[in-house]
This record gives C-alpha cells, sequence and structure tokens, in this order.
C-alpha cells in the first residue's frame, strides 16, 4: 500500500493519479474532518492587504480558551496542531512515546530525537479520542498517566484533536503552570475547515512563552483569527453539531454492518473496521472513486470518515455490495 494512502488522509490527487477521475468523481471519506462545515466562514470580512492584528490574536485566544473552559494565559494559537506537536518535540526535547495504534505524526513528530536519555525521562503523547480506533480515555486514568510522567521529570501530551463532539472530553481545564501537562487542540476537524490551520497548544507559560518566540509575531493568518473566533462563539451551531454527530455515525455504522464491518470508537467523525479483506476493500472502493484510510502498520484496518449525506452514503453502501459479492 502506498505511503500517500496510509500516512495521511486526503490525498485526493494520488488517489485520481492512481484510479482516476476527477476531483468531482471522488467521495473523500479518509479523513475524520465533519463533512458538514460551520457556515459563518462566508460572512467574515478577511483584510488580506494588512497584517494580522496582534489583538485579534488575543481575543480569538480568548474566546478558544473559554470554550475549551481553560486558561487563556496559557492559551496559544499555531498553524494546526501538527505543526505544534512537531514544535512542542523540539522544545521538550526529549525521547517521545505513544500508543501502539495512534496517529502517525506522534511517532513522526519525535523521530529525530533520541530513543532514551539518563533517567528515562520522556514525552507521552496520547490521543482522547484515541485515532484511528476512537478510544475514550477517562479523566482519571490521564491524570493517573500525568502524575507517572511528572514523578520521572517527563511531560505528558493530551492530543484532543477529536474532543469537540462532546463538552466533556477535554482536561484542558487541567493545564496549569505547576504541571507537566500540556494539551493540543485542532480547529478543522469539528468545525470541518481543516484548510484553515488553525490549533491551540495548552500549556505552562514557559512552553508557549518558547512557542510564541519560534513562531514570530504572525502564528496564523488574518483568516484563522476572523473564523475561529466566530466560530469559538456560535454556541448554537456547536450544541447543534455535537446533537446531531452521533446519528449520522450510527448510519454509517448501520451501512457498515450490513456488509459484515463492524464498526468501533466513541469519536461520531469517524469509524475503525477490523477485517481481512481491508487491501482488498480499500482497492475496490477506490475504483468505484471512494478514498478511505488504510493503515500500513496494521494491515488489517480501515477507517471510515462520515459520509456528506445520504447520497454519499448510498454511494458507499453500493460500492460495499459489489466489492463483498466479488469477494
Amino acid at each position: 500500500m502506498s505511503r500517500a494512502f496510509t500516512f495521511h488522509g486526503g490525498r485526493l490527487t494520488d488517489a485520481r493519479a492512481r484510479f482516476g477521475g476527477t476531483a468531482e468523481d471522488w467521495v473523500d471519506l479518509s479523513t475524520g474532518i465533519n463533512p458538514d462545515p460551520w457556515p459563518g466562514g462566508n460572512g467574515q470580512a478577511i483584510d488580506w492587504r494588512g497584517l494580522p492584528d496582534p489583538q485579534g490574536l488575543r481575543e480569538l485566544e480568548s474566546e478558544a480558551a473559554a470554550y475549551f473552559d481553560a486558561d487563556s494565559a496559557l492559551c496559544c494559537a499555531v498553524p494546526g496542531s501538527e505543526i505544534g506537536l512537531r514544535m512542542l518535540a523540539r522544545i521538550l526535547g526529549l525521547p517521545g512515546r505513544h500508543l501502539p495504534l495512534s496517529y502517525s505524526t506522534h511517532a513522526d513528530a519525535f523521530a529525530d530525537y533520541p530513543a532514551a536519555i539518563p533517567g528515562g525521562r520522556s514525552t507521552f503523547v496520547i490521543a482522547n479520542p484515541n485515532n484511528p480506533d476512537g478510544e475514550l480515555s477517562p479523566p482519571d486514568r490521564l491524570l493517573n498517566l500525568l502524575e507517572r510522567q511528572e514523578a520521572g521529570s517527563g511531560w505528558l501530551i493530551v492530543d484532543e484533536a477529536f474532543a469537540d463532539c462532546r463538552a466533556d472530553w477535554t482536561i484542558a481545564g487541567a493545564v496549569r503552570e505547576d504541571r507537566r501537562l500540556i494539551v493540543l487542540r485542532s480547529f478543522g476537524k469539528f468545525f470541518g475547515l481543516a484548510g484553515v490551520r488553525l490549533g491551540f497548544v495548552l500549556a505552562p507559560l514557559a512552553v508557549t512563552g518558547r512557542l510564541r518566540r519560534l513562531m514570530g509575531e504572525w502564528p496564523v493568518c488574518s483568516a484563522a483569527l476572523a473564523y475561529g473566533t466566530a466560530a469559538y462563539s456560535d454556541s448554537a451551531w456547536i450544541a447543534a453539531t455535537r446533537a446531531a454527530l452521533p446519528s449520522h455515525a450510527a448510519r454509517l455504522d448501520a451501512v457498515l454492518a450490513r456488509h459484515g464491518l463492524a464498526a468501533q470508537g466513541e469519536c461520531p467523525l469517524f469509524r475503525l473496521v477490523k477485517t481481512d479483506r481491508a487491501h482488498s476493500l480499500f482497492t475496490a472502493l477506490a475504483r468505484r472513486h471512494i478514498l478511505i484510510r488504510p493503515f500500513a502498520a496494521h494491515p488489517g484496518l480501515l477507517r471510515f470518515g462520515l459520509p456528506t449525506g445520504p447520497a454519499d452514503l448510498a454511494l458507499l453502501d453500493a460500492a460495499l455490495d459489489e466489492a463483498c459479492a466479488r469477494g
């Protein structure tokens, strides 16, 4: 399986080059991005002529921190949570540890750092909910893990890229000056606007201070400032989306189950399937111009993102019918 499809989702150009079709032909289910994005972006007036406003950055971080139920003084905007993690690896300078089944970036971000150092200090990175299996770790488990990391003078990074789906999934409020806890948040997944490239690092001031020096005066663009500030304050849309996503996921589960594929995971933005037909199903669906996510290190797994609506769900159902009929 090509690394283009197994390292990250969203590789439609590579998919078209291998399997044909135009961009309009494809249904992209390879990511966990909300297919029904926050609609308020069209109403934002973006002045592209000037540099991003520093006051706008402060307002964004304040609005985001309030939404995260976190201390605004410890909230730092970054141009995507993945870049935030990579900069944190550089700042902390410790070996990275992660779950066996997790984001590819969790391993890749620490690849240039020593595998071990005297004293065994490390940075442990865990996603909550985890990607790609959607496993949810309760706060007590994470805080116990934090205590173990702190006992060894290490750090815990909790990647909450998908935590927006439930208000009670976050531990962002536990980030304090006297704790070795860092929380990552992503704007693009729940709000369905991954191209804005906006994320946040919640961390002690010593860490966010170094982040700010690395990024300089303008860490995110003017559109990110406007979109993020407005979207995080749109409580009605956030509540409606949180209420709607589980039923969308249930409809996907039902289609997968009809074809003998048992979906798993707590996160309603994606579902993981274990099957010994993973390679053949990926290829069969790609030939029907439906892109899902395979995993090089876990060849028996496939991840399905949410279809945009009934029409795309029906296309997936029909493609699975054909794939299963061929065996």
